[in-house]
């Protein structure tokens, strides 16, 4: 990803594009062949003189053009025929993001993968379901990464269908017309890059497509944020269900020597707040003056090239911390019994309702079951098997069965052969 938005590619890039439309030229008559035969053989770059010259003239596109034509002699006046910069700048970009995207989905395919791996090793472990940061029914740990695994799959999806609309090129000079440049130069070129043609530009392509990837982007960073907070919270001393792993020689704290923090997934929800805050600037460029200016350009320097290499090592930090994650079974089943059944108490509310109870008179005397639970030490069923509103629909046997896990679990199976993690 570093490589990808280094100076040395931005430039290489350029070449090409610039090599590729004397080509297209050549292959139409409007140059001479032996020219562009001598720019693709010649033309070169040396980024040091590029940077001087910049100094000079205070254009990036006309510093490298000067640069690149001291390279190939007579032949460098054809360089650049009919087009803008951002002929170059915007096609340039398109063809960095489309690779950005794909190290991107790679990265995503990976992290599903270890994400996978472990829903299924934890498939059917035990844990307590929370709303509200409150106990509320059971769930599994494989069931809350199952959920992860079909998030970024999601993910998978949006950036798959955003790159066919980033992945767009144009030379149509400087206001979108193609009055120096025949389209079939454009078509030429983008084809080689692997990009397609826009149907219609200005003098740039227009941001809303950059406005789709960056907050695609970030969609992505908020996912990320989403499954740190929730490894954070189940990190806390209180509950400690998982822990990241903690390296020998590691140090938590300057001060506490005793410390082990999620120190990963926090500086993973704040870099999301970057992601998210350079998607902003993308949507805030969508608007610009009639056929082009360029409040866009200085920003998209940062935020993109930012946004792509944040998330590539964010997706990279989640996969590692999904895969040496610390997961505590005993402290999951330790959790369940904090509340002594309680979460078995709409199972035989329903039950009641279903044996022909009034709902409102059911639910009553559920509750009254689960107050003296809160309140004193017998479990959950054994104070519903004292209520004789309870009693009176449902046996102890069938009370007993129905504050059971297999109840809460007997779908498991069926969600994990959907979501194709049989």
């Amino acid at each position: 990803m570093r490589e990808l938005w280094s100076e040395q590619r931005k430039f290489a890039i350029w070449l090409e594009i610039e090599t590729l439309a004397c080509e297209a030229m050549s292959d139409l008559g409007q140059i001479p062949k032996a020219d562009a035969e001598a720019i693709r053989q010649r033309a070169r770059f040396s980024i040091p003189e590029i940077n001087e010259i910049e100094k000079r003239t205070n254009h990036d596109v006309i510093a490298f053009l000067e640069n690149v034509a001291a390279s190939v002699g007579p032949a460098a006046r054809w360089i650049h025929q009919g087009l803008t910069s951002s002929d170059i700048l915007d096609t340039t970009l398109a063809v960095q993001l489309v690779a950005a995207g794909k190290i991107l989905l790679e990265d995503l395919r990976e992290l599903r993968r270890v994400v996978a791996e472990q829903a299924r090793r934890y498939k059917m472990t035990p844990m307590i379901g929370r709303s509200h940061g409150i106990h509320a029914e059971p769930i599994t740990f494989g069931l809350k990464l199952a959920l992860m695994f079909d998030e970024f799959g999601r993910a998978e999806e949006r950036l798959t269908q955003t790159l066919a609309r980033i992945g767009v090129g144009k030379l149509s000079g400087a206001v979108g017309t193609h009055a120096h440049l025949d389209p079939r130069i454009e078509h030429y070129v983008c084809e080689k890059l692997g990009l397609e043609p826009a149907k219609l530009s200005t003098q740039i392509i227009q941001r809303d497509r950059h406005a789709e990837f960056s907050t695609t982007l970030a969609l992505i960073a908020s996912s990320i944020d989403r499954w740190a907070t929730e490894l954070r919270h189940l990190q806390r001393t209180e509950v400690l269900e998982v822990e990241e792993f903690f390296s020998a020689g590691q140090k938590g704290s300057s001060a506490m020597p005793h410390k082990r923090n999620p120190i990963t997934a926090e500086r993973l929800s704040g870099l999301a707040r970057v992601v998210r805050g350079n998607a902003i600037v993308a949507l805030e460029n969508v608007a610009l003056w009639h056929e082009r200016d360029i409040s866009h350009s200085s920003a998209e320097r940062i935020i993109l090239p930012d946004s792509c290499t944040l998330l590539d090592y964010m997706l990279v930090k989640l996969r590692d911390l999904i895969e040496k994650l610390h997961v505590y079974p005993e402290n999951m089943e330790r959790n369940l019994g904090l509340t002594k059944g309680l979460y078995h108490s709409q199972s035989i509310l329903l039950a009641l309702t279903r044996a022909g109870a009034n709902r409102q008179t059911a639910y009553e005397a559920v509750q009254r079951a689960a107050m003296k639970t809160w309140q004193g030490d017998k479990p959950f069923a054994a104070n519903a098997k004292e209520e004789p509103e309870i009693t009176a629909l449902l046996s102890p046997h069938e009370i007993d069965a129905l504050c059971s896990l297999d109840v809460h679990f007997r779908h498991v199976d069926e969600t994990f052969r959907v979501l194709g993690l049989e």
